[in-house]
């Protein structure tokens, strides 16, 4: 069938991809914009699954403040070349995932990162926590809960895994691959540093009646 030039035009505008590349996936879709689109998705993510492997040096260290500066974030994010790295796309991505630590608190970058001990210590506390709920259950439902527990609070603490804090149907490795496939580079969030105003200090808790008696002067 014929594709118009509008058609190509109009796909090129919505999703960033060269005009070879609309017209094919308009061409396989018969026309369909709408699924002209998730065709160029799902090629795209294949492209940036091959492209994971390939070595990111550049990018950009950004920054963001969130509540009257009561959470900062530093957050470094790599691509391959300096052009892309003050791409105004790129240069946005890392803006929106320093804004997404503020937002949701991870503590680790991706599943690898999390040290044995702890991935140790959340199963030994899923497993107490779970006695009850487990108990005469066949040992391989047992393991099946347990397991899918354990990947529920790791997933919680894992940026890569977390719900993207701008469109929660996808997680933050799949949007990072989106824009992978959008700018033709391997991007790599490498790490980031979260600050929140008092955390970590311990302030002295007092009873509300023992201090109006302090003010008093009883």
């Amino acid at each position: 069938m014929s594709i118009s030039a509008q058609d190509v035009k109009t796909l090129r505008e919505r999703t960033g991809a060269g005009m070879m590349e609309c017209k094919k996936c308009l061409t396989e879709a018969e026309g369909d914009m709408e699924k002209a689109m998730e065709i160029l998705k799902q090629k795209g993510l294949a492209q940036a699954e091959k492209k994971a492997g390939r070595t990111a040096a550049e990018g950009v260290v950004t920054s963001y403040i969130h509540g009257n500066g009561q959470i900062g974030v530093l957050l470094e994010v790599n691509c391959e070349t300096d052009f892309v790295g003050k791409n105004d796309d790129f240069q946005a991505f890392a803006r929106d995932i320093a804004m997404h630590v503020a937002a949701s608190n991870p503590e680790y970058v991706r599943r690898e990162d999390i040290p044995e001990e702890r991935v140790e210590e959340e199963k030994a506390l899923i497993k107490s926590q779970s006695e009850e709920t487990v108990a005469g259950k066949p040992d391989h439902v047992v393991e099946q809960i347990l397991e899918g527990k354990l990947n529920k609070n790791l997933s919680a603490i894992t940026l890569l895994d977390q719900p993207f804090v701008k469109d929660p149907d996808k997680t933050v490795g799949e949007h990072t691959k989106e824009v992978v496939a959008k700018l033709g580079e391997n991007i790599r969030i490498r790490r980031f540093e979260r600050f929140e105003v008092g955390e970590g200090i311990e302030v002295e808790q007092k009873d509300f009646a023992e201090e109006v008696k302090e003010q008093l002067g009883e």
